[in-house]
């Protein structure tokens, strides 16, 4: 343990590894409402969120769960979901009229063409106006799900066993990951049709 007294202890947020205070000033600072993006252990949250002094304000909120409403049979975290939560969060902040948004990842790496840039697609296939360059987002085949659906049909003709091991959850639903692309495309539709 650090001692002494130049020693500063972080603050409780930075210390649990929860919030980059640096990044968090330069979007608050940017008068801009936040599309924030969390993937979780399970699931996937994304939120359009406003700083206030008192304490941020949920604009709007889209969780991995009510993808089930639209149909939605496959992994909750998966890329085509987390662009298809990004589509709802986005809908609904229009709904609400926030026309645009800053991405805030909080402490999720950057990787080129990952799920937080997935969603943050989604958001600006839906009408959000979210400032991002075209070459960070997942390739529409991706977003999709062309590479589970490959991969899934690899892995039934390799190893049936392992294939139904690892996809018992879309095959209890009654999906076949084969599917995925064609099952993308309907719960989008359905999404699209519940917000016009």
């Amino acid at each position: 343990m650090a001692r002494g007294s130049t020693y500063k202890v972080p603050l409780k947020r930075r210390r649990e590894g929860k919030t980059n205070y640096y990044k968090r000033r330069k979007l608050i600072l940017s008068r801009k409402p936040r599309l924030v993006v969390r993937i979780l252990s399970r699931t996937a949250i994304v939120q359009v969120i406003k700083a206030d002094p008192r304490g941020d304000i949920t604009l709007a909120s889209a969780h991995s769960r009510e993808l089930l409403k639209y149909g939605w049979k496959g992994g909750l975290k998966n890329t085509p979901a987390v662009y298809l939560l990004g589509m709802l969060a986005a809908l609904k902040a229009k709904k609400n009229g926030v026309n645009e948004a800053v991405l805030d990842i909080g402490l999720h790496r950057p990787t080129r063409g990952g799920r937080v840039f997935a969603a943050a697609k989604g958001a600006i296939d839906a009408g959000l106006s979210v400032p991002a360059s075209e070459e960070i987002f997942p390739g529409d085949d991706r977003i999709k799900g062309e590479h589970i659906a490959l991969y899934s049909r690899l892995l039934r003709e390799q190893d049936p066993e392992e294939y139904h091991r690892r996809f018992s959850e879309y095959l209890a639903k009654g999906l076949s990951p084969e599917d995925l692309p064609r099952h993308f495309e309907e719960v989008r539709e359905n999404i699209l049709r519940a917000f016009s």
